[in-house]
């Protein structure tokens, strides 16, 4: 008996050594799942699992077949058909300059349409002889080789207005237009919607075939887009919902006169009704988000979630019968699915948990299938029971890569702020985690400002690879966070540097009671917002901090004012220009660049090159700032990075000297 219990205990801590704990090289490796079409009758989907290989820095990808009724699923070869649709007609594809068509779910293919190559966001409509799509459109000369043809060398390009550029690209001159063509008539030529004007549809940056909708008679097409341009689009984000009568040719604005974001168009399954996610407030892009319904056939609008004391994340889908709404929303630091009544307006929750429910996919008979991550997983399918919530796992991606790994476990903290509110803040633990240590702390400032602070899976600021390089990541669900009362939401615009500094310092107080926080060597680390914060932090901590890392950060709110380019955001969120009389507080007592004379301890600073939003001069102003003061300091500079690290390159040297300076400073 001794003898056997002596093996077992020689096993047991083999066994844990065997496993691992993430890594950047693990995670940037992990297999990424998207759905790339759902069946008319919501029995069947294909869906795509992708790869990353870290040489190439391109993604290998293989495509599945689905049956939702037993969750069987078998690998299938598209070649090179990229799916569109899937409906009554049959699966659609893209294949070079064609659609191409199959009637029996990807067997076989016939031509359908020549399209061209330069043809994107394809829409066919219900009855199968209309297409809508996109493509970019030379709309105004600004390049010079543009203007003047006999310099084809030249580099200038001239700008008379603003947009000039945006995020990450300068503006040549070409728009997003949308296209339709009947394609049962040889002699139709594709209509450009917008003609020759300076608008986009999708919207650009990161709009694309959700855009367009068609009416379920096929005899309109209803698209996104924000009437202005220049100036007036810099400051603005109204966009609206056109609808085009390819009969007639008239196009009718649906949302007239509601002054906010309008975009996701959707009709109920019966066809008798619209529904789009909308804002109130023009230039408020961060506004409550609400679910409005439009009769199709009296045009008259109902807001359902009007009086729901949350904001609505995007993802929408109309039950089978056309009754309810599906939806998800942030909701105490997760993301959970809802549903509301599509006449009533009653809202309810359907799920509950640590996780985040991305994505509505089909609908079965007494369930729901949606996609779900947390910040040990990526997204998977998993089946929602429609009556008590319950989820149960359809597809597992990375099965056998989860296998080989260990994780840690995440919890959720009610904290006192400085005014007495409570605040949920996460505290995300390593693995094999030992209360009786005391572990250096990471304090994670969101960016945003506005953006839900949940259980999201990312390959940058993964909260799974900060636990497993052994340090404990408070993350607070601060002041301008969703999913805790709109007021909640709001309260950051105008104070920045006010009450949500304050809430990150009660977090970081809190954290430093806990006797297995090692109170001498905590960091503050963000980007964005985040690292604007991490930025006023340095210049405000008292000694809290011993070092610091910012991404992407606004230093000088003065010289980002006049280099940014979405001027709606910094009109709202700053409270206006520097000029204004009197100052916004944004650009004096809120300025970190106000607060260099205190900083006193270690900064590493992020940037990317082609990040239009807070551009290189902010990182390079503070990187020197703390170099002329003597402090120790890095600069990480990405110069075909925009305001993201979207190369996998990249990606593992931010990770790698990210934990290096930890290694050095805290």
């Amino acid at each position: 008996m001794k003898l056997k219990h002596t093996i077992v205990a020689l096993i047991a801590p083999f066994m844990m050594n065997a496993q691992q704990k993430l890594t950047p090289e693990i995670l940037w490796t992990l297999n990424k799942l998207g759905v790339q079409a759902v069946s008319p009758d919501q029995s069947s989907l294909i869906y795509k699992v992708s790869k990353t290989d870290l040489k190439t820095e391109k993604s290998n990808s293989s495509t599945y077949f689905m049956n939702l009724l037993n969750q069987s699923a078998e690998k299938v070869d598209f070649g090179k058909r990229a799916v569109i649709q899937w409906d009554k007609n049959g699966l659609y594809a893209q294949e070079a300059d064609k659609i191409v068509l199959s009637k029996d779910a990807g067997k076989t293919w016939s031509e359908f349409y020549t399209i061209g190559n330069d043809a994107e966001n394809i829409v066919i409509s219900p009855d199968g002889k209309k297409v809508a799509f996109s493509k970019a459109v030379l709309v105004e000369n600004l390049m010079a080789k543009d203007k003047y043809v006999d310099t084809p060398k030249s580099t200038g390009q001239i700008y008379t207005d603003l947009n000039h550029r945006h995020w990450d690209a300068w503006n040549e001159g070409k728009y997003n237009h949308v296209f339709v063509v009947n394609t049962s008539d040889s002699s139709d030529k594709a209509k450009d919607l917008l003609e020759s004007k300076k608008f986009d549809s999708p919207q650009k940056p990161f709009g694309g075939s959700e855009d367009f909708v068609w009416s379920p008679d096929s005899t309109e097409l209803l698209y996104v887009t924000k009437a202005k341009s220049g100036a007036d689009y810099a400051q603005s984000t109204n966009t609206d919902i056109f609808a085009y009568n390819l009969a007639s040719g008239q196009t009718t604005n649906l949302t007239e006169g509601m002054m906010g974001y309008d975009v996701a168009p959707s009709f109920s399954n019966d066809g008798k009704n619209l529904l789009w996610l909308s804002m109130k407030r023009d230039g408020y892009e961060a506004d409550k988000n609400d679910i409005i319904v439009m009769d199709w056939k009296s045009k008259t609008k109902k807001n359902l979630t009007e009086a729901w004391d949350e904001t609505v994340s995007g993802s929408t889908f109309w039950s089978a019968d056309s009754k309810s709404i599906y939806f998800t929303a942030a909701y105490r630091g997760t993301k959970q699915l809802f549903v509301v009544d599509a006449k009533g307006g009653k809202v309810s929750q359907v799920t509950n948990g640590q996780f985040d429910v991305n994505d509505v996919v089909a609908q079965t008979k007494n369930a729901l299938v949606v996609s779900k991550v947390d910040i040990n997983h990526n997204a998977d399918l998993f089946n929602v029971e429609l009556k008590k919530g319950q989820l149960s796992q359809i597809t597992d991606v990375n099965k056998d890569n989860y296998a080989k790994l260990t994780f840690g476990k995440s919890e959720l903290k009610m904290v006192k702020t400085s005014d007495g509110k409570e605040m949920g803040v996460w505290f995300h633990y390593p693995p094999n985690f030992d209360p009786n240590k005391k572990y250096p702390t990471l304090l994670y400032c969101q960016g945003g400002p506005q953006s839900a602070l949940t259980q999201y899976n990312s390959v940058r600021w993964n909260f799974a690879l900060m636990a497993a390089n052994d340090y404990i990541v408070v993350a607070p669900n601060r002041r301008g966070m969703p999913g805790w009362g709109t007021k909640w939401n709001e309260d950051i615009s105008g104070d920045w540097g006010g009450q949500p500094i304050r809430d990150y310092l009660a977090a970081t107080d809190f954290a430093k009671t806990l006797p297995y926080v090692d109170k001498d060597r905590v960091a503050a680390v963000g980007a964005s917002y985040g690292g604007y914060s991490v930025f006023m932090l340095a210049g405000v901590h008292e000694n809290r901090f011993k070092t610091f890392i910012a991404h992407d950060g606004l230093f000088d709110m003065t010289s980002w004012y006049g280099t940014t380019e979405e001027l709606w955001f910094a009109n709202w969120d700053l409270g206006g220009p520097y000029w204004k009389n009197p100052t916004p507080k944004a650009y004096t007592d809120f300025n970190p660049i106000k607060k260099v004379a205190n900083w006193n301890k270690p900064i590493m600073v992020i940037q990317g090159g082609i990040d239009f939003r807070v551009p290189y001069e902010q990182g390079q102003e503070a990187f020197q700032a703390a170099k002329l003061k003597g402090l120790k300091t890095k600069f990480l500079y990405f110069p075909n990075e925009n305001h993201w690290v979207l190369h996998p390159q990249n990606g593992l040297v931010w990770q790698r000297e990210f934990f290096d300076w930890l290694k050095e400073t805290l």
